[in-house]
């Protein structure tokens, strides 16, 4: 009797058992965790080497525009994010000359409003149009030769020499010379001249009899000869003699 007793409760345990583990096997694994918003300062934090391209993103405040524009938009980014090297390169004084309003045109003409992988760069149309504008002043042209992507600005001249990332929505490509555009780094025609003032009449000329002075004079003089004056005007003579 014992045994048989020891017997059902090893049958029950067996049977509790694999329910148990049915039940877990059963059960829908928990989802994953939704992925946080993309930060472009994170990505080029990681990627090492962009100091001073963070640094101006941060100053001019387009570091939480580009995060939201990537929440927001289907387009996408395409950022060409220049070394430390290519900063480093620059002439000495040349980021200090800028003003606050052209440095933000700076950043902006390495953002493309849309995402363009390596392999569209054969088919995109140039220039590109940035979110510095667009135009002679701003021109950005990424021609595809061999295997190397170049970009040139009218100033710049240089190729992309890294994916630094890539997802559906953004892509980073790291260049090594700051790209300039026209528009802030070449002299501005300078503005017209005034037209001269008109040139005022001295209060002496007559402007409506046009006799000069010079043909009064011709015409009319004095000739005093002793006691006799003598006033000749024209061809014709008046003598008078005093009494």
């Amino acid at each position: 009797m014992e045994r048989l007793q020891h017997l059902l409760i090893s049958l029950y345990l067996l049977i509790l058992s694999i329910n148990l583990t049915t039940t877990t096997a059963q059960s829908p694994a928990p989802a994953p965790a939704p992925p946080g918003p993309t930060n472009v300062i994170k990505i080029l934090k990681k990627a090492g080497h962009f100091k001073t391209f963070i640094r101006l993103l941060k100053s001019t405040q387009l570091d939480s525009n580009l995060n939201s524009q990537l929440g927001n938009t289907n387009n996408g980014l395409t950022i060409f994010a220049p070394s430390d090297s290519a900063f480093s390169a620059l002439k000495t004084g040349t980021l200090r000359t800028l003003t606050d309003q052209e440095k933000v045109e700076l950043m902006q003409f390495h953002i493309v409003p849309m995402f363009i992988s390596s392999s569209q760069f054969d088919t995109v149309s140039s220039p590109l149009k940035t979110h510095a504008g667009s135009g002679a002043r701003f021109q950005l042209n990424v021609t595809a030769s061999g295997n190397s992507l170049n970009i040139s600005t009218g100033l710049t001249n240089t190729t992309i020499s890294d994916t630094v990332y890539t997802d559906t929505n953004l892509a980073i490509y790291q260049v090594d010379k700051v790209l300039l555009p026209l528009d802030i780094f070449t002299p501005k025609p300078p503005p017209p001249a005034p037209a001269p003032a008109p040139k005022l009449k001295a209060e002496s000329e007559s402007p409506d009899d046009g006799v000069s002075k010079k043909d009064i004079s011709s015409a009319v003089s004095f000739i005093m000869y002793h006691d006799t004056v003598f006033f000749i005007v024209g061809t014709v003579v008046a003598i008078s003699f005093s009494l």
